[in-house]
């Protein structure tokens, strides 16, 4: 006569549970293989079925139904304090760690296979620990903290217009990409193809510069561009009489700018001055007002990012044969991204914004205290 079959009775939640760790890819195998040995018993089959189905042994079913039905999920997890005991010491792995620090004499970081000769330790051991304790010594991270003496004035005052956009207005990014330069690669690459990655050549031939003006509008993305051979005040001062001709007379133009020397050129200071007075005559306002980011801190300003977008879409991976070619490549791009725009949005908070620089300087003074 066969032995009668031990049921599992399970409830809707264990049933969740065990499901969900046999679909999760990160779950161990051997988790899985228990979780679907008590499905199968719920399931009413023989615990001789359920070895046969997951090729194992029936004493491994017998085991894991009975420790389910006394511990529930909790008994098909491992005992803690199983497997492999670590055999790497805690003064081995302090060591190790507190060196990789400390870059060897003659080079400016460790390797992993560096570390290991000079540790005696393998390379698999040295990439745990990093791996463990992310420490990644191949990455750096640049930055640049204002020393700006009214920073945190001028800070407020450029977010102030992102987090609140005066009415009547319009709030413009502007900067110069100069030195955009026409290159032309010295052979045709291989075009993108299935299993095949895009070449070019490393080297080229330089055939002049030319520098993009632009302006942002904050509100909708679009962009108001000028290009020009050079980069004077006599450029800057053509593109803001540029924009005063391509916006709405009665908006007053806010400018976010760096402190480059052509925005502070005394003839562009003479013919901002006319301009408003003008404006104030028959609007009763300005026409432009100019806000500067402090010292180094471009990245305050959003147009900066539009420049990024640019060189990465339309300009680093052209092959251009004269400035002519790369002014079109640019406009036509700009044409394009003007038909559908991306806005970019300022989220982050400025007080937030403002502790962190505040921790970078801490740190940065510390550092600079421990190498006096």
């Amino acid at each position: 006569m066969p032995r009668p079959i031990s049921r599992i009775e399970l409830t809707s939640g264990q049933r969740q549970s065990l499901q969900a760790w046999i679909r999760r890819p990160t779950t161990a195998q051997r988790t899985a293989l228990r979780a679907r040995i008590i499905l199968s018993c719920a399931d009413g089959l023989s615990q001789e079925a359920i070895a046969l189905r997951q090729g194992v042994r029936r004493r491994i079913v017998s085991k894991w139904c009975k420790r389910f039905r006394k511990q529930g999920l909790e008994g098909l997890e491992d005992a803690k304090g199983r497997g492999r005991k670590p055999i790497l010491s805690e003064d081995k792995q302090a060591q190790a760690l507190t060196l990789a620090t400390q870059p060897p004499k003659g080079y400016t970081r460790w390797s992993v296979r560096r570390m290991a000769r000079a540790t005696g330790l393998s390379v698999g051991t040295v990439h745990g620990l990093w791996q463990a304790n992310d420490i990644k010594p191949h990455l750096t991270r640049t930055f640049k903290l204002s020393r700006d003496k009214h920073f945190e004035a001028k800070f407020w005052d450029v977010i102030g217009l992102y987090l609140d956009p005066p009415d009547k207005a319009l709030v413009l990014c502007c900067d110069e990409k100069s030195q955009c330069q026409a290159l032309e690669r010295t052979q045709p690459g291989l075009p993108l193809g299935m299993g095949a990655i895009k070449t070019r050549t490393h080297d080229y031939i330089r055939h002049g510069t030319l520098t993009l003006f632009a302006a942002l509008n904050y509100l909708d993305g679009k962009i108001f561009s000028q290009t020009a051979p050079r980069h004077t005040h006599r450029q800057w001062l053509a593109f803001l009489k540029h924009l005063d001709r391509e916006t709405p007379a009665e908006l007053t133009l806010h400018l976010i700018i760096d402190n480059y020397g052509t925005h502070k050129a005394p003839k562009v200071k003479s013919w901002l001055k006319w301009r408003n007075a003008r404006q104030g005559k028959q609007h009763g306002a300005d026409r432009f007002v100019m806000h500067f980011t402090p010292t180094s801190s471009s990245w305050m300003n959003l147009v900066e990012r539009f420049f990024r977008d640019l060189t990465e879409d339309a300009v680093r991976e052209g092959s251009f044969r004269s400035v002519a070619e790369l002014e079109a490549a640019i406009e036509e791009y700009l044409l394009q991204r003007n038909l559908a725009p991306k806005r970019y949005v300022w989220k982050k908070k400025g007080e937030e914004i403002l502790a962190k620089v505040q921790r970078a300087r801490a740190a940065m003074e510390k550092q600079q205290a421990k190498s006096l």
